[in-house]
C-alpha cells in the first residue's frame, strides 16, 4: 500500500468517525428534547364557538396530541368527561377544552317533573336567564266576565330552571288571540306537579307569562296579599 493509499484509508476512517460522531449528537439532541418535552396526550380542541348551557358532543371537538407537561391539570384528555355536561360559558373556535368550563346539565329531583313553555324573548328572558337559574313565574289573566277587571298572579315561586332552549319566530295564534311577540325561547323548569299544572294552565289561558330572575340566595317568597294585583289597588 502506497502513501496515497493510506492517506484515503485514514480520510475514510476519519469520515465513517465523524458520521458516527455527528449521529450520536443528533441522538443526543433527541433524547435532551425528549426530556424537556416529555410523553404526549391526547387534548381536545373546539371546533367552533358553543353558546353557554348547550349540551356537549364529541362532534364538536377534534382530538389533537400535545406534550402532557404542557397541559393544565384540568384539560380534557378524554371525550367520555363530557357525558351529561353543558358549556358553562361563551366557548371559542380553537380553545383547549378544560374541566372548569363544563358543568352537569341540571336534573329533576325525585318528584318533580319537566315542563317546558314558549317565554316572550324582549319581556321575559333577556338573556340572563340560564339553567341553573330561579324565577318567579307571573301571568297575567284578563278578566272573564264584562266588568271583571284583569289580574297580575304570581302563580309559582322559586321555580328553577334547567335549560333554555333557542330563539325561536313564533307562529300566528291559531286561538285568534292578541299576540304581540314575534320570537320566543322555550324554558324548561323542574316543578312538582301542582306547579307543573299551574304552568301549563297560564300558557294555554294567561294573556302574558312573564320571568322574574331571582338573585342567588335571596328570600324571594312573595307574601300572600302581593300574590295578585290589579291596576286600581295603586289608586
Amino acid at each position: 500500500m502506497n502513501s496515497r493509499q493510506r492517506r484515503g484509508v485514514i480520510l475514510l476512517l476519519l469520515s465513517v468517525l465523524c458520521a458516527f460522531g455527528a449521529f450520536a449528537g443528533v441522538l443526543s439532541v433527541i433524547r435532551d428534547v425528549n426530556s424537556k418535552v416529555g410523553p404526549e396526550v391526547s387534548a381536545y380542541r373546539l371546533k367552533a364557538d358553543i353558546a353557554p348551557y348547550r349540551e356537549l358532543t364529541p362532534a364538536q371537538f377534534e382530538r389533537i396530541d400535545m406534550p402532557e407537561r404542557w397541559l393544565s391539570d384540568n384539560a380534557v384528555t378524554d371525550l367520555a368527561q363530557i357525558r351529561g355536561k353543558v358549556a358553562v360559558t361563551q366557548l371559542r373556535k380553537g380553545s383547549l377544552l378544560q374541566t372548569d368550563m363544563i358543568v352537569e346539565r341540571p336534573a329533576v329531583a325525585p318528584g318533580e317533573q319537566e315542563i317546558a313553555i314558549m317565554i316572550d324573548a324582549a319581556t321575559g328572558v333577556a338573556g340572563k336567564i340560564t339553567p341553573g337559574s330561579t324565577v318567579n313565574i307571573y301571568a297575567t289573566f284578563k278578566g272573564e266576565q264584562e266588568g271583571d277587571k284583569d289580574q297580575s298572579r304570581v302563580i309559582v315561586q322559586n321555580a328553577r330552571v334547567i335549560d333554555v332552549g333557542k330563539l325561536t319566530a313564533l307562529e300566528p295564534d291559531r286561538d285568534n288571540r292578541t299576540r304581540t311577540a314575534t320570537e320566543a325561547v322555550p324554558i324548561t323548569f323542574a316543578l312538582q306537579t301542582l306547579d307543573a299544572q299551574r304552568v301549563a294552565y297560564a300558557e294555554s289561558f294567561a294573556s302574558h307569562v312573564r320571568l322574574a330572575l331571582v338573585a342567588p340566595g335571596a328570600d324571594s317568597t312573595v307574601d300572600p296579599r302581593d300574590s295578585t294585583y290589579t291596576l286600581d289597588e295603586d289608586k
